[in-house]
């Protein structure tokens, strides 16, 4: 893949896509960046246009055709792209008994369709490249899942699962797949986040600020691994260590998750 290369990014206004934007416009590349926040959209492009070229197109990735309307605009104007980063997404959190089934729909429709989407609207172009690479940004939770986030980690999982299939059904064209598993980062998260329970803003406002890593820093990671082709990503220390331990010490794990969810228990009960 050329250094030169061509980008889209969706979410691509705030948080990690806008990080993943600045870094490959620092690269040299082509960057496109799809997101539903118009005015922040124009306002990333203003702050970020003098890195390099950079364009900011509509698009809700809850919808196939606003895929296509912007899959249309890069063949015409590139002539292609050579990696789809499918970023967007929001956050909920809650007792399953608590969650309503407006807010299953909601998280459901563009954590995990908005990326399915995606896939299906590009893998015919990359296909008839011969070339392409799609990266999905899941989260540890898609392979932990932790208490009180139940609809949360369904679409992370669903998204990492998606990954694995793509990684060798579109390999026989070229097509590499590369899956980010992120534990909490500093971003925006907590703006979209939905929770019918007291106080879970704050706390996972706190995760986030206490993070070891910085968007920029998962940014540089993500680019790298697309430079090597890596399937699965993840950026955090503590994330693979606790992976580490799912995986080799199942009692263990076992009994970290129960005394996470007696917290949760102690805390919701009493608020």
């Amino acid at each position: 893949m050329a250094d030169s290369g061509r980008i889209l990014i969706t979410g691509g206004a705030s948080g990690l896509g806008r990080a993943l934007a600045q870094r490959y416009l620092r690269d040299g590349w082509q960057v496109l960046i799809g997101d539903l926040n118009t005015e922040r959209g124009q306002e990333t492009v203003a702050e970020l246009g003098e890195l390099g070229r950079i364009v900011f197109r509509e698009l809700d990735v809850r919808s196939p055709e606003s895929f296509e309307q912007v899959r249309a605009w890069l063949e015409e104007h590139w002539g292609g792209l050579d990696v789809l980063v499918n970023n967007a997404g929001v956050a909920a959190a809650g007792r399953i008994e608590r969650l309503e089934d407006e807010d299953w729909r909601w998280i459901v429709d563009i954590n995990l369709l908005g990326v399915v989407n995606g896939c299906r609207v590009f893998t015919p172009l990359f296909k008839r490249q011969q070339s392409g690479h799609i990266v999905n940004i899941a989260s540890m939770a898609g392979l932990l899942n932790p208490p009180v986030m139940s609809s949360y980690n369904v679409t992370k999982a669903g998204v990492i699962a998606l990954s694995e299939t793509l990684r060798y059904e579109l390999a026989p064209w070229d097509i590499h797949t590369t899956v980010v598993c992120p534990g909490f980062f500093q971003t925006n998260l907590t703006e979209s986040l939905r929770s019918p329970e007291p106080g879970m803003a704050e706390t996972v406002g706190k995760l986030l600020t206490t993070s070891e890593l910085s968007a920029d820093d998962i940014a540089v990671m993500i680019r790298d691994a697309v430079a090597r082709k890596r399937f699965i990503l993840l950026p955090h220390k503590a994330g693979r260590r606790a992976r580490l331990i799912q995986r080799l010490l199942p009692p263990v794990f076992r009994r970290q998750m129960r005394k996470l969810a007696a917290g949760y228990k102690r805390k919701l009960d009493d608020s």
